[in-house]
C-alpha cells in the first residue's frame, strides 16, 4: 500500500496573495505594506550556485525598468540574512553589479512553503525557480515555476507584468506571443444583441468573438 503524497499549499490566481513577514536584506518586510505597488516575488534554490547568480545579474538588469512600471522586486531563498549579504557583497566585488531589491532569508521555510515553492521531485531543501506576479490590490495574478537547472528569461517577465497593467488599464485581453505595442484582444460579446452589433463597433475581427484592436 502507497503512501498518501503530502499536499503542497499553493498561492490561487485572482486571490489574495498569502501574507507573510520575513527578514531580508533590506530589513523586516511585511507583503501587505506594499499595496498600492505591484510586486514580483521569485525564488532561487541557494546563493553561491551558478544559474542563480546569473539569474541575479539579470534580475538586476530589468530592475530600473521594473521600478518604472510602479513593481516592487522581491527574492528568496532557503538561506540566512548572512549568506545572502556575503554572495552580494561577492557579486559586486567580482563582476561589478548592485544587487538592488531585497532577498528575504527563509531558513525556517515559512515562506517557502506558504507558496509551494518547494517541490520534493526536485529538492526537499531548496526552492525551486518560481515567479509570483501580485497587483497593487494584492491580488496573484501570474505565476511561473522552473526547475532547478533551468534559468529564467527576463523578457517574459517583463512582458507578462506589461501585459497585465495593460488588461487592467485597458480592459481587454492580450493575444499569443503580444508585445507592447501590438494589437489586443477585445472582450466577445455576451448577448445575441452584442453580437449582432459587433461589425459596427470599427474592430478588426476574424470572427464575432475574435476581435483585434490597437490601444
Amino acid at each position: 500500500m502507497t503512501e498518501p503524497q503530502e499536499c503542497l499549499s499553493f498561492p490561487t490566481i485572482g486571490e489574495p496573495a498569502p501574507d507573510f513577514e520575513a527578514e531580508t536584506t533590506h530589513g523586516p518586510l511585511k507583503l501587505s505594506s506594499l499595496k498600492g505597488k505591484w510586486v514580483i516575488l521569485f525564488s532561487h534554490p541557494a546563493d553561491f550556485t551558478p544559474v542563480c547568480t546569473t539569474e541575479f545579474l539579470a534580475f538586476s538588469e530589468i530592475h530600473d525598468e521594473l521600478k518604472a512600471l510602479n513593481v516592487q522586486l522581491i527574492g528568496l531563498s532557503v538561506d540566512s540574512v548572512s549568506a545572502h549579504l556575503a554572495w552580494v557583497h561577492a557579486v559586486k566585488e567580482k563582476m561589478g553589479v548592485q544587487i538592488p531589491f531585497p532577498i528575504i532569508a527563509d531558513l525556517t521555510m515559512k515562506v517557502s512553503n506558504l507558496y509551494g515553492m518547494i517541490h520534493k521531485g526536485q529538492s526537499s531543501t531548496a526552492a525551486v525557480r518560481a515567479v509570483f506576479f501580485i497587483d497593487d490590490k494584492g491580488i496573484m495574478r501570474g505565476m511561473l515555476y522552473y526547475p532547478l537547472s533551468n534559468g529564467r528569461y527576463m523578457p517574459e517577465i517583463l512582458r507578462l507584468i506589461k501585459a497585465f497593467q495593460t488588461t487592467d488599464k485597458y480592459h481587454v485581453a492580450t493575444p499569443a506571443n503580444w508585445q507592447p505595442g501590438d494589437k489586443v484582444v477585445v472582450p466577445a460579446p455576451k448577448t445575441a444583441e452584442e453580437m449582432a452589433k459587433r461589425p459596427t463597433e470599427g474592430y478588426e475581427c476574424k470572427d464575432w468573438y475574435l476581435c483585434f484592436k490597437k490601444i
